[in-house]
């Protein structure tokens, strides 16, 4: 396959220039698909042409009837989460083409870089030059067509729908396939394990090439299927978790005086700040509580007003059916929902862990199409695993990320205590001079004591399971929560949460001292080896 030409644009040019295109069509998008329009990119309104070099995230959720013609080099992740209109590119295009696709039809006249077609549910693309890796990656359904040559792990993950090639595949063709078809008439080389190389049936032929609808892609009956295949089940181990908790990290007060036992303190965090940018959000707590659905949040007239008041001032972070103060938390199962969970939520976090690994102009593209969705001034946030902490602060520094938040249960078991520093070191090294702020999600439900204890690490936003799912008792857990946290803030003589300090924290013992390197209660200093180069 063919390289792409390079972009020799600035990468914040591009952007630019990306999101003003996206702004620009959007409100066309709709008058012309009622008028049976066909709006262009890349020629001049008298038609002259100008092609396109680089532009991406273009035309997210393009809407049923809608139809696109563009010319040029065109970048990562252009016409995603498409719901049922039509867009050409008389050229080439970059990563994750289609991605999320649940309806559109996409046809690329030459190349297509890798995860043409990630996450798709329905619709069809088809690219007229051969592709990169990955193609068809997760897909659920619909068409992927190909004529030319394919890279490797064509169709990896997929579950349902259909891939024909017309040429060559790379190594593991199908790897991690549950369903779905993969038709090749070309060369393939051996499947993985799970996967089975047959023949196809003459029934097989004759429905195949009746979807492809297109005389000169039929396939020949001489052609092969890669298909699932039963594999042998072994029960897989657990991955380490997390061995502590923050119960052995004491907060002190120092030489200030408690406070009354009826003061109020603040504890609201602003979330989001860009220096009038954008719109902050405003958290009653440091926390972001994870459900699975919104739905759980949702209370009768007849409820307790106190418990209304709580759930509806709390934002959560939900998977699926997120209120309006609520944030997304975005992945590879529910990506291809993008426009609807975007468009109804306050925010979103992007679980890097889930998605496939992007380097920084597929993520940029990734965030012209997000943020044209959400909305520029709406908050974005990453979710990484914590041992890529400093990758992904240095990321979120470059792509002015709101938020970025590392996940303590990625599998390395290592103690909370231990991490305090990881994510110190990384945030001031990488996000001093960034309005990037820190968070971590903890594996379990936190505490007041936990919030206090964070909050003093320098981390701002803490994520975190809930401890159960019926709306009145999570309102119950947050009054709670919050309960504790005023009591320890009027306990160290602080009437704002942000007024919490390192300073005010103490290891219990020494095994908590060695590896968070806090001082230690009654030595009262850090262990000499956190002096040590």
């Amino acid at each position: 396959m063919e390289s792409q030409p390079t972009n020799m644009a600035e990468p914040r040019e591009v952007v630019e220039r990306s999101f003003n295109i996206n702004k620009k069509l959007g409100p066309r998008l709709i008058t012309a698909a009622e008028q049976n329009a066909i709006l262009r990119i890349g020629w001049t309104n008298a038609g002259e042409p100008v092609p396109k070099n680089g532009e991406l995230g273009l035309c997210p959720d393009l809407p049923s009837g809608a139809r696109m013609r563009a010319l040029g080099v065109l970048g990562s992740w252009i016409a995603s989460f498409g719901s049922g209109g039509n867009f050409t590119i008389q050229g080439d295009a970059g990563s994750f083409l289609g991605a999320g696709n649940r309806g559109n039809t996409i046809v690329c006249e030459q190349i297509a870089g890798n995860y043409a077609g990630y996450a798709m549910r329905k619709g069809r693309i088809s690219v007229m030059g051969g592709l990169g890796d990955d193609a068809g990656s997760k897909m659920s359904g619909g068409l992927l067509l190909i004529r030319g040559s394919a890279g490797s792990r064509i169709g990896g993950g997929m579950n349902d729908g259909l891939i024909v090639v017309h040429g060559d595949v790379g190594n593991d063709p199908g790897a991690g396939m549950t369903g779905g078809r993969i038709v090749i008439n070309g060369r393939c080389p051996t499947p993985p394990p799970g996967v089975e190389l047959r023949p196809l049936t003459a029934a097989e032929v004759k429905s195949i090439n009746k979807e492809l609808s297109d005389p000169d892609m039929e396939i020949p009956k001489d052609a092969v299927c890669l298909a699932p295949a039963p594999l042998l089940q072994v029960e897989q181990s657990e991955p380490p978790v997390s061995h502590s908790d923050l119960s052995s990290i004491g907060l002190v007060a120092g030489d200030l005086h408690h406070v009354a036992p009826y003061q109020t303190c603040d504890t609201v965090v602003l979330l989001g700040e860009r220096d009038g940018e954008n719109s902050p959000v405003a958290l009653p707590l440091p926390i972001l509580p994870m459900v699975e659905s919104g739905k759980s949040l949702h209370f009768g007239k007849d409820d307790d007003p106190q418990v209304i008041q709580i759930l509806s001032k709390q934002p959560f972070l939900t998977h699926t059916h997120p209120r309006n103060i609520d944030f997304t938390l975005l992945n590879s199962t529910n990506l291809a929902d993008a426009p609807e969970l975007l468009g109804s939520s306050s925010g979103v976090v992007v679980d890097l862990d889930d998605l496939p690994s992007m380097n920084s102009e597929e993520i940029d593209g990734f965030l012209v199409a997000v943020r044209t969705l959400l909305g520029m001034e709406k908050t974005v946030a990453f979710l990484n695993s914590l041992c890529r902490v400093e990758s992904l602060h240095v990321r979120s520094s470059h792509h002015n990320i709101d938020l970025a938040v590392s996940r303590i249960e990625d599998g390395s078991g290592i103690a909370e205590a231990a991490a305090l520093p990881m994510i110190g070191r990384s945030t001031k090294s990488h996000l001093d001079d960034a309005f990037t702020q820190t968070g971590i999600l903890l594996g379990l439900s936190a505490s007041g004591s936990d919030l206090a204890v964070l909050r003093a690490s320098g981390i701002e936003v803490i994520c975190c399971e809930v401890p159960m799912v019926d709306a009145h008792d999570l309102a119950h857990w947050l009054k709670g929560v919050s309960d504790e946290l005023t009591s320890i803030l009027r306990r160290l003589g602080l009437d704002s949460i942000e007024q919490l300090k390192r300073q005010h924290l103490r290891a219990l013992d020494y095994e908590t001292a060695a590896i968070s390197g806090l001082r230690l209660a009654g030595y009262d200093r850090p262990l000499p080896h956190w002096f040590a180069r």
